[in-house]
């Protein structure tokens, strides 16, 4: 209770590094805060035409050029979030290397910020993508709030790995280049550019360990078939988060002292 009420008292510092970012990115700049709409609607905009009216890629087993479509969008927004979390979570730390060093403050407020910045970053390209496939006759319905734990999910465990990575980058810098790895290899072993019934049969117990399958399978079930997710993997998706978190949190606490010293 202790900590929350810290952080909590530094709401408005929380709030400054996250707006921050979007003053720099908007700087200089003749449209300002526009582009932070503009480009994700751009983005979503060129995957629905290029593969659905282009490249007419479909789904096996569908004769219908928009699924595809909102298929790779609902894995590619769900695991944009998720990489986004852990790859600036590797520079957690050194990049406020001299506030660190100045100000006394819960280092704990600078993984909320990173959560801030990021959850505004996807917020705006997935309201872009619901709207898209609302106004495309597409809106599955009320079955999109089942797609909220798998949510909450992936925001804690990409917190907690955020926090870990971090922190660890800070005594051993080769942590970073090998998550920035990891992140690559994951993208592709994640069915978001491919379905998972293109995988050979024997493969696929092994892609199922990968927690962000489960997930972006869930957004990618409710999108496109309108169906609730399996709620059959929630359970070991929510263990699997707390064991992410709290380790996490341990190796954050143990080293958290010495950080200062080694940047």
């Amino acid at each position: 209770m202790g900590m929350l009420q810290s952080v909590w008292s530094y709401r408005g510092f929380v709030q400054g590094l996250v707006l921050q970012e979007f003053r720099d990115r908007s700087a200089r700049t003749l449209w300002g805060h526009a582009w932070i709409v503009i480009e994700p609607a751009v983005q979503i905009l060129i995957y629905v035409v290029i593969f659905s009216s282009v490249l007419q890629a479909k789904l096996p087993g569908s004769g219908d050029r928009l699924s595809y479509s909102i298929y790779l969008c609902s894995g590619l927004l769900a695991w944009n979030f998720f990489a986004g979390l852990v790859l600036q979570g590797r520079t957690l730390f050194l990049e406020q290397a001299d506030l660190l060093r100045t100000i006394r403050f819960p280092r704990s407020t600078l993984a909320l910020a990173l959560l801030g910045r990021n959850a505004i970053n996807a917020a705006i390209p997935i309201a872009m993508f619901l709207l898209l496939v609302a106004l495309m006759g597409r809106w599955p319905g009320a079955v999109v709030l089942a797609a909220v734990p798998f949510l909450l999910i992936q925001t804690v465990l990409g917190l907690g790995l955020a926090v870990f990575v971090g922190t660890l980058n800070v005594f051993i810098r080769d942590v970073g280049a090998f998550v920035g790895v990891a992140v690559q290899f994951g993208f592709w072993l994640t069915p978001i550019v491919y379905p998972i019934a293109v995988v050979p049969e024997a493969a696929r117990p092994l892609l199922k360990w990968n927690p962000m399958l489960h997930v972006v399978g869930a957004y990618q079930r409710v999108m496109v078939e309108g169906a609730p997710p399996d709620w059959s993997t929630l359970l070991p998706l929510a263990g699997l988060t707390l064991l992410v978190g709290g380790g996490s949190w341990l190796v954050f606490r143990h080293l958290g002292p010495d950080l200062v010293d080694e940047l």
